[in-house]
């Protein structure tokens, strides 16, 4: 029995969604997600966490937390 593509999509998927495949890779691979609805559904939720996890790495603490993390390590460097 042949795969239909899904083996190699799943497999390259994340490279994918990074643009880190060939030309030609990147080609077959789309044109199976158009065609194969279960392998679809998984890169749209891996290209969705993708982007959560990258919105969420850019996010900074407010400046008073900050502020009280780095007083805090001093007095903890300064006891020890």
């Amino acid at each position: 029995m042949t795969d239909c593509g899904c083996e190699k999509a799943r497999r390259d998927l994340e490279e994918y969604l990074r643009n880190e495949v060939c030309k030609t890779e990147h080609k077959d691979i789309t044109e199976h997600l158009d065609n194969c609805p279960g392998c679809r559904d998984e890169a749209l939720v891996a290209r969705t966490l993708t982007e959560v996890v990258a919105r969420a790495c850019k996010e900074t603490a407010p400046e008073e937390l900050r502020d009280q993390i780095l007083t805090r390590l001093r007095t903890a460097q300064a006891t020890h």
